[in-house]
């Protein structure tokens, strides 16, 4: 069938799925439609300029007929001349382990093998056999789970396996075994789909012309399986109104890919417009420029935010999003919403967080010292003269000098003047429960430190970590991030008097600066 094979060919040369010497992997279960991509890529190998390596995966799920399956595509690529790696996972552990449906743990799993075979082989590519009807139930699937564009595009012709959630640690058995040096051990080859463009019937016209014989996996008659439900229920119920349903779900997926490039496109400037600070696993959004934001741009910067902070997810749901723009709208400090992959968005006093569990609140105080652990365990005496090196920043410590003039010292927030009993021990620490700290200006008294620390509008995410110098066992003096700038506190006891020459105790003066 020359034309379904220049299709084929057309399909790969339009999208860029290969270049003349690639090493390509090709994920073949025996079914019809990986056998005819198989087939397909052999034929037009020449055309192409490309090296083969077949891959097959028994997902420990079907017993006999799953290892059976496995050793068909085995003795067939290697009656064909080509090499083959077989894999076995035990899906349903794997399944139950990472509290994963049968079905995701599976892909998972074969994606992780087919990661796995394309690094050992250094191949650059890994195509797969989905075709035009998957892409409909895709689709629709999509559609059902209440996905946005991303969803509703379907499935690309090319996708980075970085995308995709792989079980790195998984346990997987391969024959012959991969090599412990692979060939590519940090690569991350691209996934592609060169049938996308193909109907399940002309796959089965090609099967049938080339005298193919594929295998038949029974579980693909289960319709406990959501995906098996769409293909032999819901989709025939749809041909029913419409008979051309799966080609139109299909030009759907390609008219909203070309859409969704713009809308994300669009969500990366608006992003970028908003954006505070970025981390490995945080990012911030300035409240004020968000606030100015018509919704359609504040959806797509929950969207574009949350694949940044987690590139593998496959969809962001309209609920998840929804919730996060009513929690981020409603302007209260503190509030929270739950986004997936672990993500949630907390409303600070002048920031929308976006981050994981356990990130560092960038955008919050990122321009203030901060103790990443509970403290340096450096303890120093009021006369000497010190430099603690805290991550970006450095704690300095030295006397106070006849010439220091007050009022200079205290013009800069990170700089101050501290009058310390002599024979004192000084150090740094983070906030412990019970601590209080007295304020200047209270007549002696002491209040929470906790409730300081929350009238000065200290961003929540930034509070266990304000640099506290203590003396002895009381807080001194501490400098923090506020939605105004940065704020010190001088506590009373430690306050030095406007005559410096009727100081009791010894004069100090500590200050942070950046490293550097």
């Amino acid at each position: 069938m020359p034309d379904l094979l220049t299709r084929i060919a057309e399909t790969i040369e339009r999208h860029a799925l290969c270049a003349p010497g690639d090493r390509v992997v090709v994920g073949v279960s025996g079914g019809a439609d990986s056998l005819a991509l198989l087939h397909a890529l052999l034929t037009l190998r020449e055309r192409l300029g490309i090296a083969l390596h077949v891959a097959t995966l028994d997902h420990g799920l079907r017993g006999a007929a799953g290892a059976a399956d496995a050793d068909f595509v085995r003795r067939t690529a290697r009656g064909w001349g080509l090499p083959v790696a077989v894999g076995r996972a035990d899906v349903a552990r794997i399944a139950r382990a990472r509290r994963l449906g049968v079905e995701e743990a599976a892909r998972q799993a074969r994606y992780t093998f087919l990661l796995r075979v394309a690094r050992g082989v250094g191949a650059a590519r890994v195509a797969v056999g989905h075709q035009r009807d998957d892409q409909a139930e895709t689709v629709l699937m999509h559609l059902l789970r209440g996905s946005g564009l991303s969803g509703l595009r379907g499935m690309l012709p090319a996708t980075p396996l970085s995308d995709y959630h792989l079980l790195e640690d998984a346990v997987i058995v391969c024959d012959p075994p991969l090599d412990n040096l692979p060939a590519a051990p940090d690569a991350w080859p691209v996934l592609i789909r060169p049938l996308l463009d193909l109907s399940r019937r002309e796959i089965d016209e090609y099967i049938a012309a080339q005298g193919l014989v594929p295998r038949l996996d029974a579980t693909n008659q289960d319709t406990t399986y959501f995906r098996n439900r769409l293909r032999h229920e819901v989709l025939p119920l749809l041909e029913t109104l419409n008979p051309s349903v799966r080609g139109v779900l299909a030009r759907t997926a390609d008219v909203l890919r070309a859409d969704a490039e713009l809308v994300r496109a669009a969500g990366e400037a608006a992003l970028a417009r908003a954006l505070r600070g970025v981390a490995a696993d945080s990012l911030a959004l300035d409240r004020a420029i968000w606030d100015g934001l018509p919704l359609s741009s504040k959806r797509q910067i929950i969207r574009v935010a949350v694949w940044r902070l987690h590139p593998a997810l496959r969809d962001v749901t309209f609920e998840h999003v929804e919730r996060a723009l009513a929690v981020a709208d409603s302007g209260r400090v503190g509030a929270r919403a739950t986004l997936p992959g672990g993500l949630a968005l907390r409303v600070g006093y002048d920031a929308l967080i976006i981050a994981g569990a356990g990130a560092d609140p960038v955008g919050e105080g990122a321009d203030a010292p901060a103790l990443l652990d509970k403290g340096t365990g450096q303890v120093f005496g009021p006369g000497e003269q010190v430099e603690i090196a805290c991550g970006e920043w450095v704690f300095g410590a030295r006397p106070l000098l006849p010439g220091d003039g007050l009022a200079a010292l205290h013009a800069d927030p990170l700089t101050a003047a501290l009058a310390v009993p002599a024979g004192a021990r000084l150090w740094l620490r983070t906030r412990r429960p019970g601590d209080r700290l007295r304020p200047r200006g209270m007549g002696g008294r002491s209040q929470k430190l906790s409730d300081t620390l929350i009238n000065l509008r200290v961003p929540a995410g930034w509070r266990d970590r304000v640099p506290l110098l203590v003396v002895d066992d009381a807080i001194a003096w501490f400098v923090a991030p506020t939605a105004g700038g940065l704020r010190a506190r001088v506590a009373e006891p430690f306050a030095v008097p406007g005559d410096v020459a009727r100081l009791d105790g010894v004069g100090v003066v500590v200050c942070w600066r950046r490293a550097g």
